[in-house]
């Protein structure tokens, strides 16, 4: 969506959470897939041998996948919708936000705020307390998330127990123990040559002793390693009620929805310091 329709949006009293599969991913790959195929067929007009058949067949089969993916990109782009009839972002994002409590006058932390959709809904949730948005706002999502949006979403959902400002998961720029409450939806497995067991250390860092921790990720063995060994970690540390809850089989997703979506291995981390 072009600035000009999101200052229209806000301007009509709607928030616009933008969408986790960008328009623009799905049209470069309709794109690319139209250009594979159409190199594929000219490759094949011209082949004179083995290795012109054998190109041309690799062209055609790479077109056919990305055509795929397209297929899958833009039903994915429904379901996320916020507007929607599926609207499985908002499930998602308020299922996060049910398990973060804030004390009075407190103050929480969403790391990789995206448009604002969790802060937001924290805050919602927790009125007499505040919520801190951060992010890069960098990568293919900076066409559809900026600090700007965050701004005008929480103006147009009117709430102004928030605030946003930039911050990088793998060094919070916040000191050891400042919030009572840390929480985070589908960021860190995107954040690609890390440990993401480090970058959950780091932002538990930034947790005040007694607060509540609720992360949501796809944290599937190959993404995040043994998660019940770091569990058991976080116990003999001193953290208190953690669990490790699937969130395919019913809480926020089932697990068809999920596995459909590229969503399996959906798990929220809880628990407190």
């Amino acid at each position: 969506m072009s600035d000009t329709k999101r200052n229209a949006v806000a301007a009509a009293g709607g928030p616009d959470y933008g969408n986790w599969m960008p328009r623009g991913m799905i049209t470069a790959s309709a794109a690319g897939a139209a250009a594979l195929l159409a190199a594929g067929a000219a490759a094949g007009k011209g082949a004179s041998g083995p290795a012109g058949k054998l190109l041309a067949g690799a062209l055609l089969a790479g077109g056919a996948g990305c055509g795929a993916f397209v297929v899958y990109a833009a039903a994915a782009r429904r379901a996320f919708s916020y507007e929607g009839t599926r609207q499985v972002s908002r499930r998602v994002v308020e299922g996060t936000a049910s398990f973060v409590t804030l004390p009075e006058g407190g103050v929480g932390l969403d790391v990789g705020c995206g448009s604002g959709a969790l802060t937001i809904a924290c805050a919602k949730r927790n009125p007499g307390a505040r919520m801190v948005g951060c992010d890069v706002w960098s990568g293919p999502y900076e066409s559809v998330y900026s600090e700007e949006i965050c701004r005008r979403n929480a103006a147009a959902e009117g709430v102004e127990n928030v605030r946003f400002l930039e911050g990088n998961a793998v060094k919070l720029p916040f000191a050891d123990e400042a919030f009572d409450a840390v929480t985070s939806n589908y960021v860190y497995h995107n954040v690609a040559g890390r440990s993401r067991q480090k970058l959950l250390l780091e932002t538990l860092r930034v947790l005040k002793k007694g607060g509540t921790f609720a992360i949501h990720d796809l944290m599937s063995p190959a993404r995040y390693g043994d998660m019940e060994a770091f569990a058991d970690r976080l116990r003999a540390m001193g953290y208190r009620d953690v669990r490790l809850i699937d969130t395919t089989r019913g809480l926020f997703l089932d697990r068809t929805e999920a596995l459909a979506l590229g969503l399996g291995g959906s798990t929220l981390l809880t628990g407190r310091k």
